[in-house]
């Protein structure tokens, strides 16, 4: 029996009971990958229940749909509308939102045919903590994996597609069965890349690192925030390569992204970072990001997008 987290669900163009909605167990999602996604926060806020990016999350979705060539048979303003319902529907002012297009039952072999049409979910639901609630505060240990990220023009890293988190699956994976909270992995080069579902940010001397997006990296929006942020603050902010060896000598590292919102890391394979605690910096960098929800930070740049009409 499926896990239930929310009484309705979006589901090709209709609210229905989260129970009712049923894919075939020959969708070819299911059998070669082929799905696209987005994860996005919705905030409890003063003007009522707010998504954080959600035009630009949505359109995300359909550029990656774009990338693999899938086509989904509704318009952008449907799936916003559909975003806004999945939440309300639920009556939750404060939700994860997982807007999901895939293949269906549209046939076996690896390309479906040529007049086949996506699916389309949208679920909203209760989601805390992604590393556990306490993570916020006193930080992860994290582990550079054996895993790399994929090589360039192999799959394209810039598409959230369900198939390119197998890898993610193999770096988290490997991390947590030796006692790590998380994994980072390189890129084909050597040089660090991403966590299994967050960006790096290693700060150095009060100056800001992160990988560029040639490190085969998603370039998350969270991540995208957390530089305007920053850089709003007067830090420097620098994408750049980054060697291994950078991590053990940074004075605080942070990850981020939708899920993770802002995770201090304590250790990297065992060496700590700093203090061995979350770093002034981070914390800084955290409060201004979650000030944007309760109006201690200015949204200056339009991010908040209420949901009540």
């Amino acid at each position: 029996m499926a896990a239930k987290t929310a009484e309705l669900i979006w589901f090709n163009g209709a609210m229905m009971p989260w129970g009712d909605a049923k894919v075939h167990v020959m969708s070819h999602a299911l059998h070669y990958g082929t799905s696209v996604f987005e994860g996005i926060r919705v905030y409890d806020t003063h003007s009522g229940p707010a998504g954080f990016r959600l035009t630009e999350h949505v359109q995300r979705l359909f550029d990656s749909a774009k990338i693999y060539r899938m086509p989904i048979p509704y318009s952008f303003d449907e799936v916003m509308q559909a975003c806004r319902d999945a939440t309300l529907g639920n009556s939750l002012k404060s939700a994860y939102i997982r807007p999901l297009a895939f293949y269906g039952d549209v046939g076996m072999g690896i390309t479906p045919p040529k007049d086949a049409q996506c699916d389309l979910l949208v679920a909203a639901f209760p989601w805390g903590a992604y590393l556990g609630e306490d993570s916020m505060d006193a930080g992860v240990d994290v582990a550079v994996t054996s895993w790399n990220r994929l090589a360039p023009n192999t799959i394209p890293t810039g598409a959230k597609a369900g198939g390119n988190y197998l890898s993610s699956l193999q770096i988290s994976t490997e991390a947590k069965r030796n006692g790590f909270d998380e994994g980072i992995a390189l890129d084909t080069n050597g040089l660090v890349s991403e966590a299994a579902g967050a960006n790096i940010f290693v700060i150095k001397k009060n100056k800001i690192y992160t990988p560029p997006a040639t490190a085969a990296i998603l370039m998350g929006l969270t991540r995208d925030s957390i530089i305007t942020l920053a850089r709003d603050k007067g830090y420097q902010v620098v994408e750049e390569p980054m060697s291994r060896e950078f991590l053990y000598l940074a004075d605080e590292i942070f990850m981020t992204g939708t899920a993770a919102e802002i995770v201090p890391v304590r250790s990297v394979d065992r060496i700590e970072v700093g203090s061995g605690k979350r770093g002034e910096i981070t914390k800084e960098i955290q409060q201004s990001f979650f000030g944007l929800f309760t109006g201690e930070t200015e949204d200056k740049w339009g991010w908040l997008e209420t949901l009540e009409s």
